[in-house]
């Protein structure tokens, strides 16, 4: 039977016992109360000597990225620092064999170790002679190793490496702990960077969404970027590729001083900072000395160093692979930019450019808008003081001629004579010349003679007391009290009877009459319209019209030319009584058919401008779709009609032939009288200069009055 026997420690394996366990314990306070592991290490190289014999204390991580064993710090006792970084192979050191393995390892003596040259290097460099390397591992993964170096060989033996293992695991969750918050640490600092990347595009956005004015824009986006990129000066580099000029916009970061530093050819910017960008299209940082350098050629680069710039960074405004110009930054610290804020500059660019685009686009808007704002007013003006014809629809020569006359005689009060044709529309020439006189807010009033009987026509006229004639029964107030102050337009004149033209021509004359029937005499402030579809020189040399009436009345003839003469005005007057009567009758017709069109533009219009008006109601009446169905055959009979009854044309006749007939009857009827009111020009409604050219080029003499 074997007897087991006990020898009870001795007393100063005891007291080693009990060191190492108050060592562990303040080992374990130290991990607690140090978040930092260079505290830590420091800590732990004044503590530890004390039972375990060492100089050097250093902390190997294993980096997953390159796959190597990574000197995160080494310390010595003193806490001196020797640089860390060093990396060593898995497979080539005894940190890596130790993280490989989970083992330790001892190193009695540095001359006598044959593996891991490096490893031997990196002990003589920092003077150590012997050392042991232990794994740092959690229960959830390995992290490295750490070491202990002595400057004596052979100073770790099997119970230091027992005690400094128990270490090392109580390190290993001080590192945990550690790599914990700084992963932390750099993921939020990575998130709020993140966010405050994504707060800073938003704001930018919301600046080019809100702002379409370049200044205000401008500085918002100032502001928002202050809050990301430190900076004392912002400016906006912009192209124009239609002047081939640059202008720079500056802005400072206190936000309040703003302006518009100069501007330049476009040749001339490679020479300035923001040159590479613009060129190339691509970002550039420039330190002080990079600007020194373009000072000697550049002036805004000078500038930027006056003002105390020390660090520059631009980055190209591009839309739509359109160069728009740069974004620019400057600090007054020489801290040069990172390839983050460079890139999250070139985000802001992206931003910045749409804003640009948009800022010109509205500039430009603005600017028409202005332009067409004023031509509105000028145009405005112009109707009002020249050419309020709203109702005369047509451009052709001939109706120019007659609304230019209207605008020289309108702002007189002089009487007018308008000839033409029944149709013509010489009511709304009559109309026109009241509205462009000074008599315009006072009453037009109108009277076609025709359309009154001759024995009531005196009465509508000058008016007539009760009792005057067999059914007076009331006073009545005539047509020339009626427009006092204002205009008379006396339609058909032509048919006012004799007996009552030498009255007519009284109040013409003198602005006074009598009501029939009446002694009072009623003066009156009237300005006279005529018109007639008659030839009143006829008239008068047949003893039909009072020829001083007619010299009263032939102050200022205006002739309203036939449809006929005005062919190039039929579509738009198509268009206008299309639509006017489909509004009317609740039609929506869209478009008249080409073959319509021409067959209206070549009728003669007889009738004028008033049957071609009935034409086109009628038209509207039939249409039942979105085209107008114009009853063509109407037109085709009404000519064939016509040709039947008119005499035929001679096989040699000619247009210039026809026209000298046309000249010479208008001589004749004005008894070869060129110009003045009752010429021959007046009543072919063109210049004298014109026609004196027509006839000598027509061959036509002007013959003496007998």
């Amino acid at each position: 039977m074997a007897v087991l026997t006990f020898s009870p420690p001795s007393r100063e394996q005891s007291l080693r016992s009990r060191d190492q366990l108050r060592l562990l314990f303040e080992v374990s306070e130290a991990i607690a109360s140090h978040r930092d592991l260079t505290e830590l290490f420091r800590d732990l190289a004044r503590r530890l000597p004390t039972i375990v014999p060492f100089e050097v204390i250093a902390l190997f991580l294993h980096d997953p990225d390159k796959n190597v064993m990574r000197l995160h710090m080494i310390g010595t006792a003193d806490a001196d620092r020797i640089p860390p970084g060093t990396e060593l192979e898995l497979h080539e050191s005894y940190s890596g064999e130790v993280f490989r393995t989970q083992r330790p390892v001892i190193v009695r003596n540095r001359d006598e170790a044959t593996r891991y040259a490096g490893s031997r290097d990196l002990a003589r460099r920092i003077g150590v002679e012997s050392f042991c390397i232990l794994p740092i591992t959690t229960i959830v993964r390995p992290l490295g190793a750490i070491g202990f170096g002595s400057r004596q060989p052979y100073a770790f033996g099997e119970e230091e490496l027992d005690f400094l293992a128990l270490v090392a695991k109580q390190v290993a969750v001080a590192v945990d702990n550690v790599l914990h918050d700084e992963s932390d640490r750099a993921v939020r600092a990575e998130l709020e960077r993140e966010r405050d990347r994504l707060r800073l595009l938003l704001d930018v956005n919301n600046a080019v969404v809100s702002h379409l004015s370049m200044d205000d824009m401008f500085v918002a986006i100032s502001q928002s970027l202050a809050r990301v990129i430190q900076h004392d000066g912002f400016s906006l580099v912009l192209h124009d590729p239609d002047t081939r000029q640059y202008k720079v916009h500056v802005l400072m970061s206190d936000g309040n001083r703003y302006y518009e530093e100069g501007q330049g050819l476009a040749e001339s910017m490679p020479e300035c900072p923001a040159g590479y960008t613009l060129t190339n299209r691509e970002p550039k940082v420039l330190s002080e000395s990079d600007l020194r350098k373009m000072a000697d050629c550049s002036e805004m680069a000078q500038r930027l160093l006056d003002k105390g710039v020390k660090s520059f960074c631009s980055v190209p405004l591009l839309s739509h692979d359109r160069m728009l110009g740069s974004l620019n930054v400057g600090r007054f610290c020489d801290t040069a930019f990172t390839s983050d804020e460079v890139g999250l500059l070139g985000q802001v660019a992206q931003q910045v450019a749409i804003a640009v685009e948009n800022g010109l686009a509205y500039r430009k808007i603005d600017e028409l808008k202005e332009k067409l704002s004023k031509e509105k007013l000028y145009l405005e003006e112009e109707i009002r003081t020249n050419y309020n014809f709203e109702e005369i629809i047509g451009d052709s020569p001939a109706i120019r001629d007659t609304l230019q006359k209207i605008v020289i005689v309108a702002p007189t009060d002089s009487t007018v004579l308008i000839q033409g044709e029944t149709g013509t529309g010489k009511e709304l020439l009559a109309r026109a010349i009241h509205n462009l006189s000074g008599r315009k807010s006072r009453t037009f009033v109108k009277l076609n003679c025709a359309a009154i009987p001759t024995g009531l026509l005196e009465s509508e006229l000058f008016g007539h007391e009760r009792g005057a004639f067999t059914g007076a029964i009331a006073q009545k107030v005539g047509r020339f009290e009626l427009a006092h102050g204002g205009t008379l337009f006396l339609d058909e004149v032509g048919e006012i009877p004799l007996e009552l033209q030498s009255k007519f021509l009284r109040v013409l004359q003198e602005q006074e009459f009598e009501r029939l029937g009446g002694t009072k005499t009623i003066k009156v402030d009237v300005r006279l319209v005529a018109a007639t579809n008659r030839d009143l020189a006829s008239m008068v040399a047949d003893k039909q019209f009072r020829s001083d009436l007619f010299y009263r009345l032939n102050v200022f003839p205006i002739v309203s030319p036939p449809l006929r003469d005005r062919r190039e005005d039929v579509p738009r007057l198509v268009q206008h009584f299309t639509q006017k009567f489909a509004r009317r009758m609740n039609k929506r017709i869209e478009t008249v058919p080409a073959e319509t069109m021409n067959t209206l533009s070549r009728y003669h219009w007889p009738g004028n401008i008033r049957e071609l008006e009935n034409f086109i109601e009628r038209a509207v009446i039939l249409s039942r779709g979105s085209n107008l169905d114009a009853p063509l055959g109407e037109l085709e009979r009404l000519s064939a009609d016509a040709s039947a009854s008119s005499a035929p044309i001679l096989p040699t006749a000619t247009l210039e032939e026809a026209e000298r007939d046309h000249i010479r009857r208008a001589l004749e009827q004005s008894r070869w009288l060129v110009g003045g009111p009752s010429g021959a020009a007046a009543r072919l409604g063109m210049k004298r200069t014109t026609l004196q050219s027509r006839m000598k080029k027509l061959g036509i003499e002007k013959r003496p009055l007998a």
